[in-house]
């Protein structure tokens, strides 16, 4: 969940953490700090609660500069948000460390620690990380082999970037089931939780892999492996610009991303569909053979990308007759399983890097390789495990409320489903058919944002309420899921979801003039059991909003309905397109009520651990 960087270099390092930490701060934004060794050796440290901005406005009142350095934003595990709980943490004035993931067995850590005379000053399981890698350093005399002696010692997740001031030219970075890359400049190193912090300095970046142990100088870089052998990672060329994660002209990151959909739905069907046929090259080398044996579908996920992985559920056993099961990643990895023979297990997660996802995945790839990621992040840990991968080139996305990779992951499984239908039942006219329609999507989508307008004034009818329930049918059910998630995170409105059959066995109790309702209708052959599902709310005093296809005949649902029309979309398109109005509709309604909105309360945008 939280955001590391780290840097080493000939100049003052203390403006690139900051830049760093304030393009990290969609991971965490309990507490910031940043720690710079200076000419002196003295480690000089400063800790804000808060955001980044409470930081930066620390250090504009004391000079903190140096040439090596470490800072940090954090989203609380172990103690509350405090500036004693807030990294970096230092060890007897000499070990300094900043750290993402857990320690799980901090515990028994911190109880040998008390015998060994080490001394607290925080609630956190980094403090005892610190303290183990200062106890091997006084044995060892070395900080290379201080962390790999305590690193070994450590259960759980970690990514760590650690220096100490006897050694004022050396930067250790290790990683285990938490994301680190290496940033290269020219005789200057640095480190961070995620690329896109370092852009402003870089664009030339090394990935390390799990176990992976660097020891970075201003004139050198080592990489060890996880059994300890120095290995050379390929340094790769980055295509973003420090621009691609600046907000631009627009309000927040989150509204910006929203507009993006359009080009990006099109960036992810570039050169894999060609004259309406899909290549399975798309998915990664050896992707035929792979595809060829599939006779199922396990699809293992997490919030936001586990609704996507439930909407493709619909489309494989409809459009390609493929049987298929979607599960809660957190749920899957911790109960006894029964894989049937020949089935693609489907990963799906924004940033590759989901804890519960690739615990999972891993435990998988014991039973069998038909596994394929669907992420937006080509160097993650779950991209380079899974045997095939399809990437959603969504781009950066900084908001934490998911709006673009959504879409795309959209897009990517419809592609999935094209893949595995093609060889069972769907005809060439059918994939033709269905990827025209994909590729007229953003200007539909173009069209639904020109109404954006009216979306806010629907908005601020939610400003004062509480609560809200979501209802659609068939495919458009787990868009209302998202589209109460949406509600959820960035307003802080509880909002439920549920398949508008099910109203009445139980969720209609709930209707009265303070609970409304948002409804999704496409043109799917539910149309008229929609319409009566609303019937009946209306007629029990409920308030009901409605996007509804512009072919949808609505003029007998009353005043109590509001209703948007959603361009004719086909129904099998119809989630990705219905999705968009929900996605501006929770951000207006957050906007209205004064929250943070790409940055809400208690969330991150990356759940790297559990």
């Amino acid at each position: 969940m939280c955001g590391i960087v780290g840097a080493i270099a000939e100049r003052n390092v203390t403006p690139i953490l900051l830049e760093g930490l304030r393009r990290l701060e969609y991971r965490g934004y309990d507490s910031a700090g940043i720690a710079v060794l200076d000419n002196d050796n003295c480690i000089n440290r400063v800790r804000r609660v808060g955001k980044v901005k409470e930081l930066a406005d620390a250090l504009e009142q004391t000079e903190v500069t140096g040439k090596l350095g470490v800072a940090h934003t954090r989203w609380a595990t172990h103690g509350e948000p405090s500036e004693k709980n807030a990294h970096p943490h230092v060890c007897n004035k000499s070990v300094v460390i900043v750290h993402n993931g857990i320690i799980e067995n901090h515990s028994e850590l911190r109880e040998q620690q008390n015998k060994n005379g080490f001394s607290f000053t925080s609630e956190t399981d980094t403090e005892v990380a610190a303290h183990q890698i200062e106890y091997y350093l006084k044995q060892e005399g070395d900080l290379l082999s201080a962390v790999r002696l305590a690193t070994a010692d450590f259960e759980g997740a970690y990514a760590l970037g650690v220096m100490s001031n006897g050694e004022s030219d050396r930067l250790i970075a290790s990683r285990r089931g938490s994301p680190l890359v290496i940033g290269v400049g020219i005789g200057e190193y640095f480190i961070a939780s995620d690329a896109a912090a370092l852009l402003p300095v870089t664009r030339r970046f090394i990935y390390l892999e799990e176990g992976d142990i660097a020891d970075i100088r201003t004139a050198s870089l080592v990489i060890y492996n996880a059994d300890g052998e120095v290995v050379n990672r390929e340094i790769k060329e980055s295509a973003l610009s420090a621009d691609a994660t600046s907000k631009g002209e627009f309000r927040h990151y989150m509204l910006k991303e929203v507009f993006e959909q359009p080009s990006v739905l099109v960036d992810i069907l570039e050169g894999r569909v060609i004259n309406g046929k899909l290549s399975d090259t798309a998915f990664g080398v050896g992707a035929e053979k792979i595809l060829d044996q599939v006779k199922a579908v396990q699809i293992i996920a997490c919030g936001t990308s586990y609704h996507a992985g439930l909407v493709a559920r619909y489309w494989l056993e409809a459009i390609a007759g493929v049987p298929c099961r979607v599960e809660v990643a957190s749920e899957y990895r911790y109960r006894k399983t029964v894989l049937m023979d020949d089935t693609l297990v489907v990963t799906i997660s924004q940033s590759g890097e989901t804890a519960d996802t690739l615990a999972a995945l891993r435990a998988i790839k014991e039973i069998t390789n038909l596994t394929l990621s669907v992420c937006n992040v080509p160097e993650s840990s779950l991209v380079r495990e899974s045997e095939l991968k399809l990437m959603t080139r969504a781009g950066p996305e900084i908001g934490v409320a998911s709006t673009k990779a959504f879409t795309t992951q959209l897009v990517a499984l419809l592609m999935l489903v094209v893949a595995l239908g093609k060889r069972r039942q769907l005809s060439e006219d059918s994939e033709r058919s269905l990827f025209q329609q994909a590729q007229g999507l953003p200007a539909l989508i173009t069209r639904v944002l020109q109404n954006k307008d009216t979306i806010d004034e629907w908005a601020e009818t939610f400003t004062d309420l509480e609560n809200a329930i979501f209802i659609g049918r068939g495919t458009l059910f787990p868009i209302a899921l998202e589209g109460a998630l949406k509600l959820k995170e960035i307003s802080y409105i509880h909002a439920d979801a549920y398949p508008a059959g099910e109203l009445k066995h139980g969720p209609i109790a709930l209707i009265d003039q303070d609970m409304p309702t948002i409804a999704i209708a496409s043109m799917d052959g539910f149309e008229g059991k929609i319409k009566s599902n609303i019937r009946e709310i209306l007629a029990r005093g409920g308030e009901v909003y409605l996007f509804a296809d512009e072919r949808l005949d609505v003029t007998d649902l009353g005043e109590n309905c509001h209703v948007m029309k959603i361009p004719a979309v086909e129904a099998e398109l119809a989630p990705i397109l219905f999705a968009v109005p929900l996605q501006l509709f929770s951000y207006f309604v957050a906007v209205r009520k004064g929250t943070d909105v790409d940055q809400p309360r208690n969330l991150a945008k990356s759940v790297t651990v559990e």
